[in-house]
């Protein structure tokens, strides 16, 4: 077994592809914890923009948390729509080029292709950044600490989705359950004592319609992720449809109940956001003490935080593979590897978000004002085209079903806008940038590969054969070796035409030109020997012009035969000189010349 799969494992059949699929409660691992671990900060979000009003305003959280499940649950009834009627996946992307058109299919692509690289860069930078609190000598190491973390993540999606699944289940069903626990205490406690837990009074009079918008959009930071199950849909088992309709469902149930819980208790609580302290770590405080089980929330949190990533390794790879499909990016992100999983969009995943993290320094502030731009402009393009989906196709509640996806079109594109505009200055302009670009790449590689499809005839009717007069093949060399001789026998069993090339350098061309016309006349084998002089210490240029002086043969064939030497041991190619591959790369820019290799593997030592 070889280093690689010794590391990722041995390849899968596709009829072992069962294994690496997974179930309901895996899907909330593998596609859902970004969703669930914006509960640690999704409230907080909103009560640092009202603070701002003063604590009067700090009751608005439960109404604006309202209204932030009432736009959840419309995104939940939506992506469940999505999952049903678009099986194959891609969530946004394929609704929009299938609805709206292939510009607005590309805005989405961008969108999410920002939004799932923001994902896994905010996401590690808070879960190191928790971790680096409980352990302040570890903050200089804080890039370091997130490298490593990614590097991790990715290693296990390499080894294939089930197994990053699997890995992340415990500590999700131990951050759900405990934090679940925890809001069912501090409730109790707030029911038991009315008096001493009443909310306060809203001072209305302080909160203006633009902070509220704010908060809310804000707030809306804990609704990133609930789009990652229907993109993801064919990694499910089957019934996929089923099983990943029941994850999104189960998704809402628990992210809305989570949102409402720790917003009421934030309230009851009389609770307000500190420097030296998350408001979620306030609440596990007041409801259970600093008991052990406020302990292991506070890990389950800080794992599950880290852990969000895995959600856009999910995501990503196979939107990347969806539109490798449709021509809008480089075919190699549509090859799955020996572990059925795509693993250059992987790896590109991994790159684009190193290169965030060390940028930002590991600084989840610093990323944040980029956050959820990109995931809601999917919303809002997912919508907007389920609306015409309904309309085209009028199944029965049609209208009802519409009028939920327009609704969920306008408040997310109203969150949207406040988004771009209030964090503009603040680092959204280089999301309103990069979205463009983005855009631009898949019009040019879509382009690119519709040029190439002409060129090669795709979908057309197979073009008349010109079957050429003759073959000359050339054998360029720089000794009579094995390899010399294996080349040349190649190419005797393809032409009777065969010119052995050999280069030779001034001064001392003479006599080793004598010397070799000597050993080819003894050895005489059907082949013409000819023997080029350089000036120069060139090897490629001589064979490059004499091959153009071939270019008046006709309806003749040119075809190169390249002798190579292969070692069988790591790092021994490095021992021999690359004119073979220096040649190779020279003449594959001729569009007249067919070019090959005539390799000689090295038994081992």
């Amino acid at each position: 077994m070889d280093l690689w799969h010794w590391l990722f494992g041995r390849p899968l059949k596709f009829s072992q592809s069962q294994q690496e699929e997974i179930t309901t409660s895996e899907g909330l691992a593998a596609l859902s914890l970004d969703a669930l671990s914006s509960v640690a900060y999704g409230p907080e979000a909103i009560a640092t923009v009202l603070i701002t009003a003063g604590a009067g305003a700090l009751p608005l959280l439960m109404p604006i948390t309202w209204a932030i499940v009432g736009l959840l649950a419309i995104l939940v009834i939506s992506y469940a729509q999505v999952i049903e009627a678009y099986p194959n996946g891609g969530g946004a992307y394929v609704v929009s080029r299938e609805n709206l058109g292939e510009g607005a299919s590309r805005l989405a692509a961008a969108a999410l292709v920002v939004d799932y690289v923001l994902t896994v860069a905010v996401s590690i930078a808070a879960g190191i950044a928790a971790f680096t609190a409980a352990f302040p000598p570890l903050v200089p190491y804080t890039v370091p600490l997130c490298l490593a973390l990614l590097a991790l993540i990715t290693y296990l999606n390499l080894r294939g989705v089930g197994e990053s699944a699997r890995a992340f289940l415990l500590p999700a069903l131990i951050f759900i359950f405990g934090l679940g626990w925890v809001i069912v205490r501090g409730a109790v406690q707030v029911v038991a004592h009315p008096l001493r837990f009443a909310a306060p009074p809203i001072e209305a009079h302080t909160v203006g319609v633009l902070l509220i918008l704010r908060a809310f959009a804000a707030g809306c930071s804990a609704l990133t992720g609930v789009e990652a199950i229907a993109n993801g849909v064919p990694l499910f088992r089957e019934p996929r449809v089923v099983r990943a309709r029941n994850t999104e469902w189960l998704l809402g149930f628990i992210l809305g109940g989570m949102l409402v819980g720790l917003s009421y208790l934030m309230v009851h609580y009389h609770l307000r956001p500190q420097p030296d302290t998350t408001m979620l770590s306030q609440v596990a405080i007041f409801a259970v003490g600093r008991s052990w089980l406020f302990y292991v929330v506070s890990l389950a949190t800080t794992a599950v935080l880290g852990l969000a990533a895995n959600t856009s390794f999910g995501g990503l790879p196979l939107l990347a593979s969806i539109l490798a499909r449709n021509h809008e990016l480089p075919h190699l992100f549509a090859i799955r590897g020996d572990r059925l999983v795509y693993q250059y969009g992987i790896a590109w995943l991994a790159v684009a978000s190193a290169l965030l993290l060390t940028a930002s320094r590991g600084n989840t502030f610093a990323m944040i004002p980029l956050y959820a731009i990109g995931v809601f402009t999917g919303f809002t393009l997912s919508q907007s085209g389920m609306v015409v989906h309904w309309v085209r196709h009028r199944p029965r509640h049609w209208v009802w079903k519409a009028g939920v996806n327009g609704l969920g079109a306008v408040l997310t594109g109203i969150a949207t806008l406040v988004f771009v505009f209030t964090k503009f200055l603040e680092g959204a302009w280089l999301v309103v940038v990069t979205i463009p670009t983005l855009i631009w790449i898949f019009y040019r590689v879509r382009r690119y590969y519709h040029r190439v499809g002409i060129l090669l005839g795709v979908g057309q009717p197979p073009p008349v054969l010109h079957i050429p007069s003759a073959v000359r093949v050339i054998v360029p060399f720089s000794a009579l070796t094995r390899v010399t001789v294996r080349a040349l026998e190649q190419a005797l069993a393809m032409s009777h035409d065969v010119v052995a090339l050999t280069v030779l350098f001034e001064p001392g061309a003479d006599q080793m030109e004598r010397q070799l016309q000597e050993t080819w006349a003894a050895w005489a084998p059907p082949a013409r020997l000819v023997v080029l002089r350089s000036q120069y210490h060139s090897v490629v240029r001589p064979i490059l012009r004499f091959v153009e002086s071939l270019e008046h043969l006709g309806g003749q064939r040119v075809v190169v035969l390249i002798p190579e030497v292969i070692p069988t041991r790591f790092g021994q190619a490095w021992l021999h000189n690359q004119i073979a591959m220096n040649l190779l790369t020279a003449l594959r820019r001729r569009a007249d010349v067919v070019v090959g290799i005539v390799p000689m593997h090295l038994d081992p030592d």
